[in-house]
């Protein structure tokens, strides 16, 4: 697993480790069972506080993609099904649109954007929401 962070970004650092291994499991190179660097370690690789790393992990578990246990440490975990998280995403995904339109990006690239950064997720086989 390979994963960068920009250290000089004001997106906080544990958000940006969150959104890099959703990623990594969204694009199939992380898949259920995959295991996770110790935190120490990947605070290590990083020049970060373990701390830091913590939170992500806590926060990739609250949210169902992870498994945190003593014995085998973090472990990508099966995406569950949840039509409260379509709900939420749906928002958040109008909000960010809006961002972009009302920022004067062109519909069309907009959509081409989405396109080609849905096209590079695995996407499993839909499964109908509620």
């Amino acid at each position: 697993m390979i994963l960068a962070l920009d250290l000089t970004s004001d997106i906080p650092l544990y958000l940006q480790l969150r959104d890099r291994i959703t990623e990594e499991i969204a694009e199939g190179r992380l898949v259920e069972g995959s295991t996770l660097p110790a935190t120490r370690a990947l605070a290590a690789d990083f020049g970060i506080n373990f701390h830091t790393v913590n939170k992500a992990y806590a926060l990739l578990r609250q949210q169902g993609l992870i498994r945190l246990n003593r014995k085998t440490g973090a472990v990508v975990a099966a995406a569950p099904v949840d039509p409260l998280f379509h709900a939420e995403w749906s928002a958040k995904a109008r909000t960010l649109l809006a961002e972009a339109i009302a920022r004067g990006v062109p519909a069309d690239d907009v959509l081409d954007a989405c396109q080609s950064m849905l096209a590079s997720f695995q996407t499993p086989p839909s499964k109908d929401l509620p």
